[in-house]
C-alpha cells in the first residue's frame, strides 16, 4: 500500500522558540503555529475566519536558526510530516495522543522586524529568503549531512542578495 506524509503550512508563531539540546548534542525546539482559514459565508453574508493551532518540532540547525531569528508573531513557512505522539497520563493513567508536525524545512517570511503579516523578504520575490532544512531525526538520532550550510540564516540578514553572472546559464 502506498502512503505519502507531507505537510506545508504558512502561519504566525504563537510563542517565542526555546531551543534545548538532547544528550547527543542535537538542538530541538517546539514552536506553535497559528494558521488562518477564511471564507465568505453566503447564509450570514459575512466573512468568517477560523484559526488552527499546530505544534511543530524542529531539529538540528533548523531549531537553532528558529531560536536565533524567530519570535512570537513572525510569519514562517514549514514543510514537514505528521507524527502521532502517544504517552500515558501521569495523573489518570489513561493513554493520550496528539498529532503534530515534524518540521524538516523552514522558510522565514517577512522582514527582520516583522511581527506579523506577510511581506517580501529582503531581495524581492523568490530572492533572499532563508531556508533551513534537510533531514533531521524525529527522536534525536544522528543528523544527516543533507542540510544547508551553517550560515544560511546569517546570509539572509547580513549580506546583499547574490548577483547574477554575466549572461551564462548556470546549468
Amino acid at each position: 500500500m502506498a502512503s505519502y506524509n507531507r505537510v506545508i503550512l504558512v502561519g504566525n508563531l504563537t510563542r517565542d522558540p526555546e531551543v534545548r539540546y538532547i544528550p547527543s548534542g542535537t538542538a530541538v525546539t517546539d514552536i506553535g503555529l497559528a494558521v488562518n482559514h477564511s471564507w465568505f459565508d453566503k447564509q450570514s453574508n459575512s466573512r468568517k475566519e477560523e484559526v488552527t493551532f499546530v505544534d511543530v518540532t524542529l531539529w538540528g540547525r533548523t531549531a537553532e536558526i528558529a531560536g536565533e531569528y524567530l519570535s512570537k508573531g513572525r510569519p514562517v513557512l514549514i514543510e514537514g510530516r505528521l507524527k502521532m505522539d502517544t504517552w500515558q497520563d501521569k495523573e489518570t493513567g489513561q493513554n493520550r495522543s496528539k498529532l503534530k508536525v515534524i518540521g524538516e524545512q523552514m522558510t522565514m517570511l517577512g522582514s527582520r522586524g516583522d511581527g506579523g503579516g506577510g511581506g517580501e523578504p529582503r531581495g524581492g520575490a523568490g530572492g533572499g529568503h532563508a531556508a533551513a532544512g534537510g533531514q533531521y531525526p524525529s527522536e534525536g538520532g544522528q543528523q544527516s549531512s543533507g542540510g544547508n550550510p551553517q550560515g544560511a540564516a546569517d546570509t539572509f540578514y547580513d549580506s546583499p542578495p547574490p548577483q547574477e553572472s554575466g549572461g551564462e546559464v548556470p546549468f
